[in-house]
């Protein structure tokens, strides 16, 4: 059995490859090859009156991979608005700026545990390829121009997803710290030379891009339908980001998948609080309240009144009609699925390469039957 850590990851995945893994894993979800569970967390009080603790999970598995895989973090989140009404959601592990984050990899050929990876790279490359398989389909295939609501981790793989899938030569990219986004302009330019311009407003960012993404933690819109362009091609981070005209002015809404489940009829299960899809809520009234109200706006992203991915590629008329359509990707869903599929690939090359540290299988055995 592997540890393998985040350095390795970094060393054995490539955009292209988490890209294909997944447009391939994802198939099989149309014969039952492949099969996910959806995101569900859990929210504990931590005792402090401004944040709560949250574990998250979801899980997937592959008949032709072979894998199953879990992934877990351990989260406590809170949700500050700072004096210009930016409104996030913020999470840590122990402190802030450290984070708890782990993959467990399974065989379903004989249940051995094959690997635990951390999952903080492997989170952000599964995300932005995600991204990626939407412009793989839908975007015009000469899409040059991006524009980037976000500067972040995310921000950076999905530029690479979209520099994969078509020849991009220009990026406008907006966040509200100027410091950050010209980080990022500089960083970007530097590892993927092209031009890269910071900008100081959100809609000089869209404007007379091909392919627009928002790409941030934000619990409040931060794209608009009006400045939608014909021919653009749209995708997304969180659920919070779009306002309701976004839906509106898409000519076609793709969704990658499944991205929250229906459970029984009881106060305790919530839909929508925070980033949360789905979330068993402890706590008294009082403290449930520090949770953000459930959003319509989330109902969006796993809705079944909008086609998925497999339908998109299974041969239906749906996807890009026109070079003016303006097509929607919203990549949320599969979220288990990605990870079996992205975590063999990982622990193949792993294994391969001779990377990673080898842990006893006997250690995660035991001769007591549960």
């Amino acid at each position: 059995m592997l540890f393998i850590d985040n350095e390795t990851v970094q060393r054995t995945l490539t955009i292209g490859d988490a890209i294909d893994a997944q447009d391939a894993a994802f198939r099989g979800l149309t014969d039952g090859g492949a099969i996910h569970r959806p995101r569900i967390d859990m929210y504990v009080p931590t005792g402090r009156d401004d944040d709560y603790y949250r574990w998250g999970t979801m899980e997937g598995a592959s008949r032709d991979l072979g894998v199953f895989a879990i992934r877990m973090k351990s989260d406590v989140v809170s949700w500050p608005e700072d004096e210009n009404g930016n409104w996030t959601e913020e999470k840590h592990c122990v402190e802030p700026g450290t984070f708890c984050g782990l993959i467990f990899l399974f065989s379903t050929r004989n249940g051995e545990p094959l690997a635990i990876i951390n999952d903080g790279e492997l989170q952000h490359m599964r995300v932005g390829a995600g991204a990626g398989l939407g412009v793989r389909y839908m975007a015009r295939e000469d899409s040059r121009v991006v524009g980037m609501l976000g500067s972040g981790g995310m921000a950076r793989t999905y530029l690479k997803a979209f520099r994969n899938e078509r020849p991009i030569e220009k990026v406008r990219v907006y966040s509200p710290t100027k410091r950050n986004r010209e980080a990022y302009a500089a960083e970007m330019m530097d590892l993927l030379d092209i031009e890269v311009e910071p900008v100081d407003d959100p809609e000089a960012a869209v404007r007379g891009a091909d392919i627009v993404s928002t790409c941030t933690d934000s619990m409040r819109p931060v794209l608009r339908g009006e400045w939608l362009e014909p021919g653009m091609h749209v995708t997304n981070l969180g659920g919070y980001e779009f306002d309701e005209a976004v839906f509106e002015r898409a000519s076609v809404t793709v969704r990658q998948g499944i991205a929250g489940a229906k459970l029984a009829d009881d106060p305790r299960i919530q839909y929508g609080r925070g980033h949360s899809p789905v979330a068993f809520v402890a706590g008294t009234e009082d403290e449930m309240k520090r949770l953000p109200a459930s959003a319509r706006r989330m109902e969006q992203f796993g809705t079944s009144a909008h086609p998925t991915f497999n339908d998109l590629v299974n041969g239906g008329r749906i996807g890009r009609a026109s070079r003016d359509d303006v097509t929607l990707y919203l990549n949320s869903g599969n979220q288990g699925l990605q990870f079996a599929a992205v975590g063999k690939v990982v622990y193949d090359k792993a294994l391969e390469g001779g990377l990673g540290r080898e842990m006893p299988t006997s250690l995660f055995l035991q001769d007591i039957r549960d």
